[in-house]
């Protein structure tokens, strides 16, 4: 919880200084293009965290590769951020960003089950995603065994877990509290 408001407080600050400059829509388009590298190439986030390489090396390797993809005023946050030793935060704050501001556009969705769905229901899941996010729903479909069972809907940062999987562990922790407590 804590992450989160530290996170809105980054994306919030971030608005203020590069939206005068970008507009709204470069800076949302910004952050997109931000988690869309972060997720292409993992190895990046472990790099600006990696305490042996120099904020002079961090900021330069930012400039050489990012320069075509993002903003001056983007990079220019980046490196705040690292200097604060938040670079953490980053995947966050564009994910903040990216759902506050991005009025009226499409919201991308991950429903994971553990079987194929039939398309009357998916379609069901979609509009109803669509009615209680009041926006437009991109849906991917994902199948994943580890979840035994039931669904996982993920929308932004926010994970809807039905899942067996999720059940069964929350039954465990219940069932280690009452032994503790007997």
């Amino acid at each position: 919880m804590k992450n989160k408001l530290v996170a809105r407080r980054y994306a919030e600050a971030y608005i203020a200084f590069a939206e005068p400059k970008l507009g709204l829509a470069r800076c949302v388009q910004d952050m997109k293009d931000l988690r869309t590298v972060l997720r292409q190439t993992p190895d990046l986030l472990s790099f600006l965290r990696a305490p042996e390489v120099s904020k002079e090396d961090k900021a330069g390797l930012l400039d050489r590769v990012l320069s075509d993809v993002l903003t001056d005023e983007t990079r220019t946050f980046m490196k705040y951020l690292m200097g604060k030793g938040r670079v953490t935060l980053l995947v966050s704050v564009a994910e903040y960003i990216r759902i506050v501001y991005s009025h009226g556009e499409v919201v991308d969705v991950v429903l994971r089950t553990t079987f194929p769905m039939e398309l009357e229901i998916i379609g069901r899941i979609k509009a109803q995603v669509e009615a209680f996010a009041r926006k437009k729903v991109n849906l991917y479909l994902e199948l994943d065994p580890d979840l035994l069972g039931g669904a996982q809907l993920v929308v932004g940062n926010t994970i809807i877990d039905g899942s067996v999987r999720n059940r069964l562990m929350q039954l465990k922790k219940q069932m280690l509290l009452a032994k503790v407590g007997s």
